[in-house]
């Protein structure tokens, strides 16, 4: 009895000795199969102007565009891009559909246990746009005014966060789109907007001298580009050449084109 105990504790040991072995973690080839390939396929939302959209001539084009094409040069590689749905998407990333993430993506403690991150390459504050010629030039002078934001924004929710300026407003007023918001900003029917500086620069820019955005902000929230959690030599040059392209002034170039500002985040 005594030896087929001991013959069974043996086969049970060599089983999770084996199992142990068969966990073993492989080697990562995330960047090697990069550039055996030469292409790094971008996943993204083609609908979200200036990140990523589609021009008059049905191009993508957008602020993250530029700057994963720049990084996907330095590295010798082609960059393709491939719109999924957005609730899918890192879905996509972890079936391996998709190399990369990069489409204004928000750094959140859900998508970590999901994902892995580059570094931050711009942190989202959630801006307050007025009119060039308005005398408001702080939150504190919004006391009994009128707000406009997007409906079901990160806005909407900065907004309520901010407790005691959110109770200080006469009115906030929601819409479909930020587009809406600042036509009636523009036609003095509110006399703010709260919305995303990464949207909202990129409109002050395309009407110079109709609009300018406060000092003052509602919170911020880091962009990442989302990778998968075993590509650590991916993530490694992903993070190497964006730290370049911030160091030698390309991404001030970019960030100018689109927003009319460096937004980048240093």
């Amino acid at each position: 009895m005594k030896i087929k105990l001991k013959l069974l504790t043996i086969a049970i040991l060599s089983t999770v000795i084996l199992t142990a072995c068969g966990n073993t973690p492989t080697t990562d080839n995330s960047l090697k199969d990069i550039q055996n390939k030469k292409e790094l396929v971008i996943g993204l939302d083609d609908n979200f102007p200036p990140m990523g959209f589609r021009d008059k001539s049905g191009q993508i084009v957008g602020f993250d565009i530029d700057m994963a094409k720049e990084v996907g040069k330095r590295m010798g590689v082609k960059v393709t891009f491939k719109p999924v749905e957005w609730d899918g998407i890192i879905l996509s990333l972890n079936n391996k559909d998709i190399d990369l993430i990069w489409n204004g993506l928000t750094i959140t403690d859900k998508r970590k246990e999901q994902i892995a991150f580059s570094n931050v390459y711009v942190q989202n504050k959630q801006i307050i746009i007025v009119n060039n010629k308005s005398t408001i030039s702080k939150k504190s002078d919004l006391n009994a005014k009128m707000v406009g934001l997007q409906l079901g924004s990160s806005s909407e929710t900065a907004l309520a966060k901010d407790v005691a300026f959110s109770k200080s407003i006469k009115e906030v007023k929601k819409y479909s789109n930020n587009t809406e918001a600042l036509l009636d900003l523009n036609a003095g029917r509110i006399d703010a907007v709260v919305v995303d500086e990464v949207v909202g620069r990129y409109y002050v820019s395309k009407k110079p001298g109709m609009y300018k955005v406060l000092t003052e902000n509602l919170g911020a929230e880091d962009y990442g580009v989302g990778i998968r959690k075993n590509d650590t030599a991916l993530t490694a040059e992903i993070n190497k050449q964006i730290d370049a392209i911030k160091k030698d002034g390309t991404s001030n170039t970019i960030s100018k084109k689109w927003f009319g500002k460096d937004i980048i985040y240093k």
